[in-house]
């Protein structure tokens, strides 16, 4: 396969808002900003590109893959913050994580309401 993921516009109603949640969530580094866009870094030269859209949108689902360390992190930050998670994407175990594929999982709302879902490891 050749084919690799580059960027993403992730529609935000609050670009900085969302920027400076992603960034302490998955530890992403800034990257430069360009026209309506807030960048950011992930993994693998990945970039989240944050902005408002002239249009409404619906909620989007972005799922990252991280070590045990970061998940470790990044739940203890969702729990301190007493941010609504759940261990199903239906959304009917709230405040849990799950173990499914062999690793831990959890999901969350971001601010501008699309649904993350952090994980351990991969489904395939």
């Amino acid at each position: 396969m050749t084919a690799h993921f580059n960027h993403t516009i992730i529609a935000s109603t609050d670009p900085t808002e969302m920027a400076r949640f992603y960034r302490d969530l998955l530890e992403a580094d800034d990257a430069p900003a360009w026209g309506p866009f807030l960048n950011l870094q992930i993994g693998d030269g990945v970039l989240l590109q944050f902005a408002t859209p002239p249009i409404d949108f619906p909620p989007q689902h972005y799922a990252y893959r991280l070590d045990d360390a970061h998940f470790d992190r990044a739940y203890t930050q969702i729990t301190a913050s007493g941010r609504d998670h759940w261990a199903d994407p239906q959304r009917t175990r709230a405040g849990e994580i799950n173990h499914e594929h062999g690793g831990r999982g959890v999901y969350l709302l971001d601010p501008s309401g699309h649904y993350l879902e952090l994980i351990t490891q991969p489904y395939l």
